[in-house]
């Protein structure tokens, strides 16, 4: 059998482990390794989890008897260090030599660091692992200041709320989700969540983090702890916690000293290979025609393509198709997807927007030669997989524009009889 070694036990990891040992369960003698000491989990549900909606084993996705079933080691708590290529093995920190005839790197994406003064100090922390969330969930009641306005932040200031804590998020922008939603959907959001108690600071940027006894600390050998964040304004906001929100960074560094191509993360081609043949990567890592990734949908598109190829089967290729995205709050629905601004093809013409804003509704579709080009709804999302399907498939709306907003309901679709159409509109 081959050997194939795995670095990294993440959501991509698993779903390539899923894929291969369906496609061909006896090709490879299988090495996983993953720095965490848990088996595969679900990291798209550690908000749930920080907000009391799941607990730990029902996040788990693929416990160790999965992996014994399948005759796959798996070795955690401990990363892979180093790469000999040319003897073609890895090497764990714990001492581990495991040799492979291929290597799958999935080593994910580390959360980004503040670029400001203050920021080892003890007290903050990322919002990003099974680690993170049991380190918040064991905070008593405290006052917690997230940084970052984008969807991971907004999770993790509405599940510490949940907790009891004093929440004050601060977003550098004019509204929230500013990468997903309009200004209208992104008041709406902000309002709801003000309505759960938690407090807003917009248009701020963080300056430092102030300590308590910071110098004393320093002559100590201690790192200080966190006493307040200071923004760019002026303002001072007290704080015993700060979660930083502000996005990931590919974790590229035991690519690049092995050798391998990296810019933004590890460059691969469409079959998911690096340029050495014996090596892929996928998932948070790579980056692919100038690409980075952090949502799961094209992750595991990616596995299924490298799992074909690892399993000799190499009749796929993997190409990035755009997803809708969705905001995981409890009572709280949204979906973006797409150009929803009609400003991503500059110098062309824009196109027309339509708006629907009632008390528990929002919609806004974007329309670009009677094509739906991107949409966002707020609310009352049930008409999601509809405008979602016309944006998709690139469909011709002329002969619905008039009740487009409205929703499948009230809309002749494509293929519908005269009659039908007749029906609806009674």
């Amino acid at each position: 059998m081959k050997r194939l070694v795995v670095v990294g036990n993440g959501m991509a990891a698993c779903r390539l482990l899923e894929e291969l040992t369906r496609l061909a369960p006896d090709l490879y003698q299988i090495t996983v390794v993953g720095d965490e000491p848990f088996a595969g989990y679900n990291r798209v549900m550690l908000s749930p989890l920080l907000g009391g909606g799941t607990d730990e084993k029902t996040i788990t996705t693929h416990p160790h008897q999965w992996y014994r079933d399948r005759n796959i080691r798996l070795i955690t708590g401990t990363p892979v260090v180093a790469i000999h290529r040319r003897r073609r093995q890895v090497e764990t920190a714990a001492g581990h030599r495991l040799d492979y005839d291929r290597l799958l790197l999935a080593t994910g994406a580390a959360p980004r660091q503040l670029p400001v003064e203050g920021v080892t100090l003890d007290g903050v922390v990322s919002f990003r692992d099974l680690y993170d969330v049991r380190r918040l969930l064991s905070l008593s009641a405290a006052r917690v200041v997230v940084v970052g306005g984008g969807f991971l932040g907004l999770e993790a200031a509405d599940a510490l709320v949940k907790q009891g804590h004093d929440v004050t998020l601060v977003h550098s922008r004019g509204h929230l989700l500013n990468q997903q939603l309009d200004e209208s959907a992104g008041h709406r959001l902000q309002q709801d969540l003000e309505a759960r108690g938690l407090k807003f600071v917009m248009q701020a940027r963080t300056q430092s983090i102030e300590g308590t006894c910071l110098e004393e600390s320093r002559e100590e050998g201690g790192r200080g702890r966190v006493a307040a964040v200071h923004l760019a304004d002026g303002q001072r906001l007290p704080a015993d916690y700060v979660v930083q929100a502000v996005g990931i960074v590919p974790r590229a560094e035991l690519a690049a000293s092995a050798g391998l191509t990296v810019n933004q993360g590890v460059r691969v081609d469409d079959t998911l290979q690096t340029f050495d043949p014996a090596i892929y990567a996928i998932g948070e890592c790579v980056e692919h025609r100038e690409r980075t990734f952090g949502l799961v949908a094209p992750l595991y598109e990616q596995a299924a393509v490298c799992a074909s190829h690892l399993a000799e089967l190499g009749h796929r290729r993997y190409l990035y198709a755009d997803s809708a995205t969705r905001l995981k709050i409890s009572g709280i629905d949204l979906v973006s997807c797409g150009d929803f601004l009609g400003d991503r093809d500059k110098g062309t013409e824009q196109g027309e927007t339509l708006q629907l804003n009632l008390p528990g509704s929002y919609r806004r579709v974007q329309i670009r030669d009677n094509r739906v080009v991107g949409m966002v709804l707020y609310g009352d999302v049930s008409d999601a997989p509809f405008f979602e399907k016309l944006w998709k498939e690139n469909t011709d709306i002329s002969a619905l524009r008039e009740t487009l907003l409205l929703g499948e309901a009230f809309c002749k679709r494509p293929g519908d009889s005269d009659q039908n159409s007749e029906e609806i509109a009674a």
